[in-house]
């Protein structure tokens, strides 16, 4: 889905929808493979030097510099390995879906200009494997850019050299951690590892590893055609560029929308995706994902970049965007966040194992009128010990945005429990009373009485039938 602000710049979504455009032909038409054309011509300092210029920060969550994180990456002949993650199971994330589907072609073209200022000859795309279609698409697209020799042996004369393989995940939210990733790729089970070493000095197979999104590497054409210091100038000083939000939750036109960062998020929420429905209002918003802080309202005039949203206590992540209207109750959406991560959860450290399961039981609590105002503090406190404290940053992923609930939504949770504690309450004194009305009835009816022997068909103490029956009277 394009930007429905025509003003906005647009350099992934331009002409995102036309027919074809997931093949070489149509790509190749609107300029595709000229930017690697260009970047093979320059020596890979001078590509790294555009992609520092560039000042492009990953799109996938952390939003660590590009350009730094390749030239952290050790210099020598030893095998050197990019990995694109498109897991991107991140809930309410759902641009690198698109893109693979729609463009795979821009994706593979980043890859190779990529790894060629990164010096790398191994390459990895590791897909969800539920994006079955977008994988097919990926396959389709990787044949055809090997048929045209942009990826393969000695690419365009160039003499650089790159394998390309697109591995299919089976499907877990861990193995959207870097780590987990890598551990998956080697044929692990995805368990995050210990940090440092970090993946740039040993990561895949022990090598160097330039690990990014797939947003942030279809970006790196549009980079090479245009000059780092060129696209710099898009965005604000410290979040430059386009950006691509999933906008979903309760707005009446959810979808993705390429924007320049900087921009209100109120634009973003009411202009593109166009508020909530009639008559309600915006109770909370996640900026990023799921795993982000939540703002309020009040924030959505706030600009929509990194170091804006961060110093409001929340972050840009992933750049999903989810909105809850004010007919939602906010113990709903702490419910499923907890549920979520508890059921991710690798289980390989304590803070996230027993945290997340410890919090999805105290909510459990506070819906069923058995907590106390104490117990929304115990709560808070536990969330501030689970961030930091972790192998990985799952735990602080459901620790941040419940942490924020508490603070932010105090009074109704309160409320809440006071509510659920009355209907407890009565529901006890219902029952209390059903009880002895039918208590009663039994000791005033005779036909109910156990002790009128004779009432049945066989006399007092007699006995039929396999052992362990009994008919009859006392």
């Amino acid at each position: 889905m394009a930007a429905a602000d025509t003003a906005a710049p647009m350099l992934l979504f331009t002409d995102i929808d036309e027919p074809g455009l997931a093949t070489r032909e149509v790509y190749e038409r609107r300029g595709g493979y000229e930017s690697l054309r260009r970047a093979l011509a320059m020596s890979p300092e001078d590509v790294l030097a555009q992609l520092e210029a560039s000042g492009l920060r990953g799109r996938g969550g952390a939003g660590f510099a590009m350009g730094k994180k390749v030239s952290f990456l050790p210099k020598g002949a030893m095998d050197k390995y990019l990995v694109c993650n498109a897991d991107e199971s991140e809930p309410g994330t759902f641009k690198d879906r698109e893109l693979m589907q729609k463009s795979p072609h821009m994706l593979v073209e980043g890859i190779v200009i990529a790894s060629y200022a990164a010096g790398a000859t191994r390459s990895f795309i590791y897909i969800r494997g539920e994006y079955v279609l977008q994988a097919d698409a990926l396959d389709a697209a990787l044949a055809e850019a090997r048929e045209a020799g942009y990826v393969g042996d000695d690419i365009l004369g160039s003499g650089h050299s790159l394998t390309l393989v697109v591995h299919r995940g089976a499907g877990a939210y861990i193995c959207g951690e870097e780590t987990g990733l890598l551990d998956s790729l080697e044929g692990k089970r995805g368990n995050p590892r210990l940090k440092p070493p970090f993946p740039a000095n040993q990561g895949l197979y022990q090598g160097p590893t330039l690990i990014n999104n797939v947003e942030t590497l279809a970006t790196v054409p549009a980079i090479i055609r245009m000059g780092g210091e060129e696209y710099a100038k898009l965005g604000v000083e410290t979040s430059t560029g386009t950006k691509l939000v999933s906008v979903s939750g309760h707005v009446q036109r959810p979808g993705n929308y390429e924007i320049e960062l900087g921009i209100p998020s109120r634009e973003i929420v009411y202009g593109l995706a166009g508020g909530p429905p009639e008559g309600r209002g915006v109770k909370c918003w996640f900026p990023g994902g799921s795993s982000s802080p939540v703002l309020t309202a009040d924030d959505l005039d706030l600009p929509y970049d990194f170091d804006t949203l961060a110093k409001a206590g929340s972050m840009l992540g992933s750049g999903a965007i989810i909105v809850v209207d004010d007919a939602t109750p906010i113990l709903d959406v702490a419910m499923k966040t907890a549920k979520f991560y508890r059921h991710e959860s690798c289980g390989k450290c304590t803070p996230c194992r027993e945290g997340t399961n410890w919090t999805v039981k105290m909510l459990e609590r506070i819906d069923a009128g058995e907590a106390t105002p104490m117990d929304l503090e115990i709560m808070a406190s536990v969330q501030e010990h689970i961030i930091g404290n972790c192998l990985c940053v799952l735990g602080d992923a459901m620790a941040m945005p419940i942490g924020s609930m508490i603070a932010k939504f105090k009074d109704e949770l309160e409320a809440h429990m006071e509510r659920a504690r009355l209907r407890r309450g009565s529901g006890d004194r219902i029952a209390s009373d059903s009880a002895l009305a039918a208590q009663g009835a039994l000791a005033n009816d005779p036909r109910t009485m156990l002790g009128a022997t004779g009432a049945g068909d066989q006399a007092p103490g007699a006995h039929e039938g396999a052992p362990g029956t009994h008919r009859g009277g006392a």
